[in-house]
């Protein structure tokens, strides 16, 4: 934080720490100029008020809570931007990327506390990825053990997008069908978890023009045999279609060596209405997987790896 917010954070809390000891030892004194246990002159409900003191046990406490946390502000960060003598962080906040993040846990500069977790984790459950790391996919898919773990390995960062069902949304596809972008193998599923994918569909408008678009628009849904489509307008399509061949063949088949989706099936990652597919050749689309290399480790990866191709084959 700025210095400003740092003096100022700094004030309140000592401030307070300071006004509620005043209020505990005001508070502690006699100030009514009676005996005590003398009475204070009125009652109510049959019950009579009288000059006692705050209990001493009670008074001690807070005072000791009071002491705990003056204590705990000197050893502690909690005053602004002061860190305290122990150095303890409870994360390296100031890193800008997994690698920063990864130099800085290895400096083992002071008591990062996440850092320290991390690699107690590590320590423990290393080995046992390091034992499925060993293990084919294919057999790895039905250890439920593996799959276990890369349950909860999905949902912990890949449920966001895909669904905590992998079942997929708009944009994000299905992991449990056998439509597969890049493809299904497991080579292919572990390479776009290591590596992530980057797919782009170019708009189309400028170069097709209004008429063109609607012309590709008839074409592309006569490939998945949608009827009472324009015939003169899909043969007009069909001519244009050439320019979208490159990617999804001549056929619209699709290309897994560039994402191309397949446009004969009834499957559409941006929607399959008509008013969907005219927004994606007129506007484009573009599409990231990000890599989980540097975050999971490839151990962890392969696991996960497992765990998607099961969905996919539930069956042995």
């Amino acid at each position: 934080m700025n210095s400003f917010w740092s003096v100022a954070v700094t004030l309140i809390t000592i401030g307070s720490i300071a006004a509620f000891t005043f209020l505990l030892y005001w508070c502690s004194k006699d100030k009514m100029g009676k005996e005590e246990g003398e009475s204070m002159g009125h009652s109510f409900d049959g019950i009579e008020e009288l000059n006692n003191g705050l209990p001493k046990w009670w008074t001690y406490m807070f005072y000791m809570t009071i002491v705990f946390a003056l204590g705990y502000l000197v050893l502690y960060p909690g005053l602004g931007n002061y860190e305290g003598v122990l150095g303890w962080k409870s994360a390296n906040k100031n890193v800008q990327s997994i690698a920063e993040s990864k130099a800085a846990a290895a400096a083992e500069v002071g008591i990062v506390q996440y850092d320290v977790e991390v690699r107690a984790a590590d320590a423990k459950y290393a080995p046992i990825f390091e034992a499925f790391a060993d293990i084919p996919v294919e057999e790895l898919a039905y250890n439920e053990d593996a799959v276990k773990i890369g349950r909860r390995l999905f949902l912990q960062n890949c449920s966001q997008c895909h669904g905590s069902d992998a079942g997929g949304t708009t944009g994000f596809p299905n992991l449990t069908d056998d439509k597969w972008l890049w493809g299904g193998t497991p080579e292919d599923i572990k390479h776009t978890l290591l590596e992530g994918r980057v797919a782009a569909m170019p708009a189309w408008e400028e170069t097709l023009g209004d008429d063109g678009v609607k012309a590709v628009i008839e074409y592309v849904l006569s490939l998945s045999g949608r009827r009472g489509l324009d015939v003169k307008l899909v043969e007009q399509g069909k001519q244009k279609f050439v320019l979208c061949a490159a990617c999804h063949g001549p056929d619209g088949t699709g290309n897994k060596v560039f994402g191309a989706p397949d446009l004969t099936d009834q499957t559409w990652l941006y929607g399959g209405s008509r008013r969907a597919i005219e927004d994606t050749i007129r506007n484009g689309r573009a599409g990231v997987m990000p890599a989980w290399k540097e975050r999971l480790g490839e151990d962890k990866v392969h696991v996960l790896t497992s765990y998607i191709y099961r969905l996919s084959h539930p069956n042995q």
